[in-house]
């Protein structure tokens, strides 16, 4: 397990444990997506305890940040931790993952089709006309333009797939960041949704079930594809672009300071 708070790891671990039993192994490696020396050592830290990698989930995210906050290396927060993080830790981990004939899972959101519906090349950080949500879809975005470009370059070597979790009812509205009326939305719209439990499955599906295709996007297939049986989702054109992704890698690349590709 990769997070930054350990004391909310230990709880997750001892709820682990209590299901599948006190041998279960699970152990906490500490990683603050927000800042990338610490991803570089948390990834130091996973080769060093994890001779096998069998499935990478990329699923930690941050929504819906109020007001523009830069990381600590200077990104704008939602597409530094949703984007930026997880590429250097894909390309940190690749190599291990390859060896073990393992896979690696972008976890999007169908917010992907909201918003601009482009990456703001011009503007990634949105230092003009910061919104709040605008610039989560744009994260999101950039997390499935990555995670199909690493299907296109990783082809024959491992398997990756992107899915989506739906709408799920998590801690999200409890965020200090996120702003009075988002929170208030997110509670009013919590009824409509599913456990987050059930949002795992997606994830758990891509990240072990044999037959899933390539270019193809998974999640919830009901009521919008907010919840219900989990399957095939529509998936539209933008998120396959091959322009953009090769860019995006480019900089992605000299953002991160890592240079990699299967």
């Amino acid at each position: 397990m990769l997070n930054r708070n350990a004391e909310r790891s230990a709880k997750i671990m001892e709820k682990f444990k209590e299901e599948f039993g006190a041998d279960a192994k699970v152990s906490l490696v500490t990683m603050d997506l927000a800042v990338l020396a610490s991803v570089r050592e948390a990834a130091k830290a996973v080769l060093a305890q994890a001779p096998q990698i069998h499935a990478l989930i990329c699923n930690a995210a941050i929504a819906q940040v109020s007001t523009q906050k830069l990381t600590e290396d200077g990104f704008e927060s939602q597409l530094g931790v949703n984007h930026f993080a997880h590429f250097l830790l894909c390309g940190l981990l690749y190599d291990r993952v390859e060896k073990s004939k393992g896979r690696i899972v972008v976890v999007g959101s169908n917010g992907y089709n909201m918003g601009l519906k482009r990456m703001n090349f011009d503007d990634l950080n949105f230092d003009q006309n910061y919104h709040d949500f605008t610039v989560y879809c744009q994260s999101k975005l950039a997390q499935m333009i990555f995670g199909y470009e690493l299907q296109r370059r990783a082809a024959g070597k491992i398997q990756v797939h992107v899915c989506h979790p739906g709408a799920s009812r998590t801690e999200l509205a409890q965020d200090d960041d996120v702003s009075c009326m988002m929170k208030t939305m997110l509670t009013m719209f919590s009824p409509l949704g599913q456990s987050a439990e059930h949002g795992s499955w997606p994830e758990v599906m891509c990240a072990t079930e044999d037959g899933l295709k390539d270019f193809a996007y998974y999640g919830p297939t009901e009521r919008m594809e907010m919840v219900g049986a989990i399957g095939e989702c529509n998936l539209e054109s933008h998120a396959l672009d091959k322009e953009a992704a090769t860019k995006l890698w480019t900089i992605s690349e000299e953002k991160t300071g890592l240079k990699w590709s299967p």
